[in-house]
């Protein structure tokens, strides 16, 4: 061998002992194996035997590893770093096919290819595969049936209740069959929030195990509060299966399923050899599959699933790239392998649908100009802060939320139902509850709490919130926005300025899901900072832009020594007063003046229609008021009968 084909062998043994190779064992590696032209099974391990029959080999096999019943697992073709190893594939073959080994390595020690060369093209790996991953691919290729003979259910259990497995649900499982049959290996799945992605991927798995086609999976999630939701949804579905979470400085178990957080397996993939997992599932991958975070997903040569609701399309981060899927038709942007759009869910129901109490200060618009100093509104919480303007927030949605839960929830029994309220920074937070439970004394500081990284204990405080009546109120930063799932929540108020797309989708998607148990219909955004016009979303053209952005969202707190806010200590009024944004007869969006002035006008029709509106007309000097008072009655049947006029509170408005 040259100098350059020396070094490259030393860097391969080396990589092969990271894979659980014993090079001096030739029960498991051998160097330079003879390839004789008729070479069977036994002449190629008869130099071990002790029983040659050929003299003239046609070549030799650089490895040559074994399995412990002596039979040959896969050939190691070794260039030399100059020359790139995807050339040596027709070389090595017929070694391998000579021999019996099912699977080609093929390297240069700086890259490495994987060649299952009955089923697949040679493809390019992190590292070696160990003698176990090997076995197991066999095993599972022995025990492996039609995806088709595993029956998609249409009910199953989660927590306790019995529930339907939605059509979309069915549709994604059977999008996932064909892509598994074709040989697809990466798969990006596109949800609303509240749809169930986690239940989908749970019954998958156990139809692959069902069919033989998986025995270990891995799921990655970036927070440890995404990774219980995670733990509790596959034990409660995959009863018969071990699953456990992988935690920083555990011990590592030899379960089925391993869930892991990203930060914790960045640090440990190298204890894995790359065939270790036949599934990759990564939760919220449109943030957690770029830079440095990637290498622990392509360190596993296996299928991987990708799952978000939000999924970015910029060149430096796009999801979509990563999961290799396709274009849309018109060739302008891409496609999820599978995806269902919010419009359908709605319509549907398979998500609850929303509506705004939107309403912005004087000051939050505008900021604020004091003894010749300007205060900029988007440094708002950020350089400087007013106690009234906050607290006038935090008094307009507890009014409204007080006022209004019954018709989001007629089964919720103690008002007025959960509410997350999301901050611009955790030193706001702690003010924003501060001023909520100002407003409910009686709950001695019960109603409203801080849940952020800074707390104690802070997953307590979820289950608390999630499991208990109080906390009724969550405050938090950049915590509860992702990943986070209380069905109960029937308010999210947004007391920040949000400008990127997926954030602002994501925290909207808090509220999204069902709830039989309230009788769950729908939730409020109480927008205090015009998120929703800058997104112009609106009930008949709800926003589902994709893209990314570093700017408009949570902020860290002041650090130590910094300097601390500048309170204006002004007094602050409403730029315009907070109403809902209702849905029209076609969709559109209405407010409450309008709305009004449409039931007027329709009021007055009816009345030509009706026999008192003759003595109406005869006596001009009858009083307008007195006459709609007097037939209010009529007019309420009359006028909700019309499409689009969902609003019984605003029917009874002091206006009319």
């Amino acid at each position: 061998m040259s100098p350059s084909e020396q070094d490259a062998r030393i860097i391969i043994d080396d990589q092969l002992r990271q894979a659980g190779w014993e090079l001096t064992d030739p029960l498991e590696v051998r160097t330079q194996v003879p390839i004789y032209e008729s070479t069977t099974f036994r002449e190629a391990n008869a130099e071990y035997d002790g029983d040659s029959s050929s003299s003239h080999p046609t070549g030799f096999a650089d490895y040559v590893l074994y399995g412990r019943n002596n039979r040959p697992l896969a050939v190691v073709e070794a260039k030399k770093q100059a020359l790139h190893p995807y050339i040596a594939k027709q070389q090595a073959l017929p070694y391998a096919q000579k021999i019996g080994a099912p699977f080609i390595f093929l390297t240069n020690g700086e890259l490495i290819y994987f060649w299952d060369y009955r089923q697949d093209d040679a493809r390019p790996v992190d590292a070696f595969y160990s003698q176990r991953d090997l076995k197991r691919i066999i095993h599972l290729r022995e025990e492996k049936k039609p995806l088709s003979t595993a029956l998609i259910p249409d009910f199953y259990l989660r927590q306790g209740e019995s529930r339907e497995v939605r059509p979309y649900q069915k549709d994604a499982m059977r999008a996932l069959d064909a892509a598994m049959e074709l040989g697809k290996r990466r798969f990006l799945i596109q949800l609303p929030t509240g749809t169930g992605k986690t239940d989908i991927i749970a019954l998958y798995l156990k139809r692959l195990f069902d069919a033989g086609r998986a025995e270990r999976i891995l799921f990655l999630v970036d927070r440890e509060q995404l990774a219980k939701q995670a733990l509790e949804a596959l034990q409660d579905i995959l009863t018969t299966h071990g699953t456990y979470w992988l935690k920083s400085g555990g011990e590592r178990h030899e379960e089925q399923i391993t869930i892991c957080l990203l930060q914790t397996m960045i640090s440990r993939y190298q204890e894995y050899s790359s065939g270790y997992f036949d599934v990759v599932i990564a939760d919220e991958c449109h943030r957690s599959i770029y830079g440095a975070w990637q290498s622990a997903l392509t360190h596993f040569d296996a299928v991987h699933i990708g799952l978000t609701a939000t999924p970015s399309e910029f060149i430096e981060r796009s999801t979509f790239e990563f999961y290799e899927c396709g274009r849309t038709e018109d060739g302008k942007g891409f496609k999820a392998d599978f995806s269902l759009p919010i419009i359908d869910a709605f319509k549907h129901r398979h998500i609850v649908p929303y509506k705004f109490a939107e309403g912005i200060t004087k000051i939050a618009a505008e900021g604020a100009q004091v003894e010749e100093e300007e205060y900029d509104p988007v440094q708002f919480e950020k350089k400087w802060t007013n106690d009234d303007t906050n607290r006038k927030m935090m008094e307009e949605f507890d009014k409204i939320a007080w006022q209004n839960y019954k018709e989001l929830a007629p089964l919720q029994k103690v008002g007025p139902g959960k509410a997350i309220v999301f901050a611009i920074t955790k030193h706001h937070a702690a003010r924003l509850a501060e001023y909520l439970n100002d407003l409910h004394k009686d709950l001695k500081g019960r109603y409203a709490e801080v849940i952020t990284s800074d707390a104690s204990d802070p997953d307590d405080l979820i289950r608390k919130f999630k499991n208990e009546t109080y906390p009724m109120v969550a405050v938090s930063v950049g915590m509860l926005d992702t990943g986070f799932d209380c069905r109960e929540v029937l308010h999210i108020v947004m007391c920040l300025r949000v400008r990127s797309p997926n954030l602002y989708q994501q925290m909207r998607g808090r509220g999204t899901r069902t709830c039989p148990p309230i009788g769950k219909r729908g939730f409020v955004i109480y927008d205090f900072f015009e998120n929703r016009k800058y997104f112009n979303d609106t009930e008949a053209n709800i926003f589902t832009g994709a893209g990314w952005s570093a700017s408009g969202g949570p902020s860290e707190p002041l650090r130590p020594g910094t300097k601390k806010l500048v309170e204006l200590g002004l007094e602050d009024e409403w730029l315009y007063a907070v109403n809902y944004v209702e849905v029209g007869p076609e969709g559109e969006q209405i407010d409450k003046r309008e709305y009004v002035s449409r039931w007027l006008r329709q009021s007055r029709m009816k009345l030509r229609m009706i026999p008192y509106s003759q003595r109406l007309e005869s006596n001009p000097r009858a009083s307008a008021k007195k006459s709609l008072r007097s037939t209010c009655s009529q007019m309420k049947k009359n006028v909700s009968s019309q499409r689009g006029l969902t609003s019984r509170r605003c029917i009874s408005t002091k206006i009319i």
